[in-house]
């Protein structure tokens, strides 16, 4: 679909001379990049103050996968306020103000119109040096994958909206949602890593597949290694699989090698849509351990989970122990 719009060529406009740019990057002047990003979607947790920590942490997301310091932030709201009532959309809003406040950055504004279901999140705004940036195409063979996060919110969000789990059995995924990823943005910045890229809708297939398409290069992903929050495997073990992670499937295994012998539940966790996931950090393997000593120290979760090799089509093997 987008192949049928006009292309934009502008020498100022960096992203689009990089593959699945996470944000918006348009050079200012020589050491100065302005980033920007929009996201957001309908509620994946009960509690309203907690949706709008989750979608705002979700929304500034792209700017930290590209190194980028957030400044402003603007609202994006579609409420019903005649069902739900102000108070509600106050602590979705308060959430939100929370989370951009945390990351040094403002709200300036927003835009809310009148829906049937809620829907909340934020256009961002920051900056970068285009010479400091983070993107995902300096991926090299024999580099180090290591994530941030662990996987699971969607299959773990479609419980909660089945009710087969509450709030209190998601809690550390819900937290996990919440946390930025400022802290790893920048302690990849101060390792100097190769490549980074978020996990969010595509899952960590998709998202790993565009860094390898993106460096060039191909990716062994260690599956029984991949880290999951808790009781995520058990819901896909009932069937409980998001929507999402069956299009990433079919879309993306057509790329990945392994994955008749893999265990299936590895590979729902694998294709799992995430909201506010980890960023996902390619590193040169001599800098591995101290990347991933930082990140602990930064009281970021750090899971090496796969390496780069020569690969001209791009692809995905998975291996197991």
């Amino acid at each position: 679909m987008l192949g049928q719009l006009p292309q934009v060529d502008h020498p100022a406009l960096l992203s689009q001379q990089i593959p699945f740019a996470d944000a918006a990057i348009y050079r200012l002047e020589e050491n100065l990049a302005l980033v920007q990003s929009v996201d957001f979607f309908t509620p994946v947790v009960d509690d309203p103050y907690k949706y709008g920590q989750i979608a705002a942490a979700n929304s500034l997301s792209d700017l930290f996968a590209v190194g980028a310091r957030p400044l402003t932030a603007l609202n994006l709201v579609a409420f019903p306020i005649r069902l739900l009532g102000q108070e509600v959309l106050q602590q979705i809003l308060a959430g939100g103000d929370e989370r951009v406040r945390a990351a040094g950055a403002v709200i300036a504004g927003g835009h809310s119109i009148e829906d049937d279901e809620p829907k909340y999140g934020l256009s961002v705004t920051g900056i970068v040096d285009p010479a400091r940036m983070l993107t995902p195409c300096g991926c090299r063979p024999g580099d180090q994958l290591v994530l941030t996060k662990p996987l699971g919110t969607g299959l773990l969000t479609t419980a909660l909206k089945g009710e087969v789990l509450s709030e209190a059995d998601i809690a550390v995924a819900i937290e996990g949602m919440i946390m930025l990823n400022q802290q790893a943005a920048a302690v990849a910045l101060q390792v100097g890593v190769t490549a980074c890229t978020d996990i969010t809708g595509f899952g960590l297939v998709g998202h790993a597949l565009e860094l390898a398409e993106a460096s060039k290069v191909g990716l062994q992903i260690f599956l029984d290694q991949l880290p999951a929050y808790p009781r995520a495997l058990e819901m896909a073990s009932i069937g409980l699989v998001p929507e999402g992670a069956h299009r990433n499937r079919d879309y993306y295994f057509r790329r990945v090698i392994g994955q008749q012998q893999a265990d299936p539940l590895l590979l729902d966790l694998l294709c799992d849509p995430q909201t506010s996931g980890g960023l996902l950090i390619a590193v040169a393997p001599e800098q591995k351990n101290e990347l991933m000593q930082k990140l602990v120290e930064a009281g970021v979760p750090a899971f090496h989970i796969g390496t780069a090799v020569k690969d001209a089509d791009s692809r995905l093997q998975l291996l197991t122990a």
